[in-house]
């Protein structure tokens, strides 16, 4: 069993021992609530019997101690509320570090992607840039067949005013041959008649 504490106090001039399983000073404090209390109602009903002054302090005493309990309750229904409020935002709290963490893995992984596709886009660059060095070299190469063919054409022009001014040579020489075949022809008749006329003359003198 707890010791029990008795305290001497003066209330309202009068002396009293209260005892108490409280504390001294809590006791003490109680008492000079008290004291205050019919004090303060004797200044203000200078007439009134000291046991009404004492009736009307517990009055005081007990409407302060129920509004306390009230104002208590209220405290504790607020801060209920606020626990409440405090869960709810510490539930939006991991929500919010949830969704960060997911943010921050979408974003790196963004990065990745980004990087993946840069890398992709230079190595297309690259195809691209060695595509317009092999057209250029086409290009020129096309050129060169270019001229080469122009060349070749002018040859084969000059081989066609050749072979045409060939033929013509040719046919003048097939017609100075025909013109010879009839000559010697003509000559061969003519050493036939000559013959001819030779071996008569021959036989004419034999005779």
């Amino acid at each position: 069993m707890e010791e029990r504490n008795r305290v001497q106090v003066k209330i309202y001039g009068q002396e009293f021992t209260i005892s108490g399983e409280l504390p001294r000073d809590h006791i003490i404090k109680v008492a000079d609530h008290v004291d205050r209390s019919m004090h303060d109602l004797a200044k203000s009903l200078p007439s009134c019997p000291v046991s009404s002054l004492a009736v009307l302090a517990a009055v005081n005493c007990a409407d302060e101690f129920y509004r306390s309990i009230d104002n208590f309750n209220e405290l504790k229904s607020k801060n209920q509320q606020l626990e409440k409020d405090a869960q709810h935002y510490v539930q939006l709290w991991d929500e919010a570090k949830k969704n960060f963490l997911q943010y921050k893995e979408d974003a790196q992984s963004a990065v990745e992607n980004r990087e993946e596709l840069q890398q992709a886009y230079n190595e297309k660059m690259a195809e691209c840039r060695e595509l317009v060095i092999k057209i250029k070299e086409l290009e020129q190469s096309i050129e060169g067949l270019k001229s080469r063919n122009e060349s070749l054409n002018g040859r084969i022009a000059a081989r066609e005013e050749e072979k045409i001014s060939s033929s013509a040579i040719i046919k003048e020489l097939e017609d100075k041959c025909r013109d010879m075949e009839s000559s010697f022809f003509d000559l061969q008749m003519e050493n036939i008649q000559l013959k001819g006329e030779l071996d008569h003359i021959k036989k004419s003198l034999n005779k």
